[in-house]
């Protein structure tokens, strides 16, 4: 099935069978996406509520961060780490790529996923209570639709690569369907308003970042892929709080 294809790709949770390496169940599996994210938010929610039974929240949310870590094997981190490493210095398009490919974590990366994973503690921190159920759907979903419009919107850098298979199926209606399934989900949630300008706000600061990725790399990869939707994690949070902070939700 291609939900297993997208549920084996993103998360760590066993599986029956192999399924990923089949390109069509890649394909199909990129309308998935926001499924697996409301799952891994979900499975987020219950911890939050296990762990707030017998620790503080402040806690409470540093494990969630290591939690979504586990969950999705730190797949997306380890994207965001090579990025950040690709985008030092002055360097030519395959030297960027040389670079992404080594398995050595270099300065820039290590500052850059530091950076990252505080500020996602410290948004994660100023979220209300009342909202902190819907941040933690909300981060994982908008996520990784994040990551389905990037691989419809974008060019793929590299002549191969995992990243390509998914590339190749990211269809129009592909894109589309996962776009209905984060639309009915952000809705959903309660705030239906909330819900739309965050996953606006999102696809706003997408569309930068993929952008400046671009030109860097001469079109996306698999890594760029990780580090759009920690950025876009990063996003739905720090939006959240905006909304709150300044009273407009």
């Amino acid at each position: 099935m291609a939900f297993l294809a997208a549920l084996e790709f993103l998360t760590i949770i066993p599986v029956p069978f192999r399924h990923k390496d089949d390109p069509t169940r890649a394909a199909d599996s990129l309308v998935y996406f926001p499924v697996v994210g409301l799952i891994i938010g979900l499975i987020l929610s219950v911890l939050n509520w296990l762990f707030g039974l017998f620790l503080p929240q402040a806690v409470v949310n540093g494990l969630l961060i290591v939690s979504l870590v586990i969950i999705t094997g730190a797949l997306h981190l380890d994207g965001f780490v090579d990025t950040c490493d690709g985008i030092a210095g002055h360097r030519s398009v395959e030297d960027r790529w040389r670079v992404m490919h080594d398995s050595r974590a270099g300065a820039f990366g290590i500052v850059g996923v530091v950076l990252l994973l505080l500020v996602k503690y410290i948004s994660l921190n100023s979220l209300p209570e009342s909202l902190l159920v819907l941040g933690l759907i909300l981060m994982p979903v908008v996520s990784r639709w994040a990551m389905v419009y990037a691989l419809f919107a974008y060019p793929y850098a590299r002549e191969e690569g995992l990243g390509k298979t998914f590339k190749q199926g990211a269809s129009w209606w592909r894109f589309a369907i996962a776009t209905a399934i984060t639309l009915m989900i952000a809705i959903g949630l309660g705030w239906p308003e909330a819900g739309l300008a965050i996953m606006l706000g999102t696809w706003a600061i997408i569309v930068i970042a993929a952008g400046y990725l671009k030109r860097k790399f001469s079109g996306l990869t698999g890594d760029t892929y990780g580090a759009i939707n920690e950025v876009a994690e990063v996003s739905v949070l720090i939006l959240i709080t905006l909304l709150t902070h300044n009273l407009w939700l």
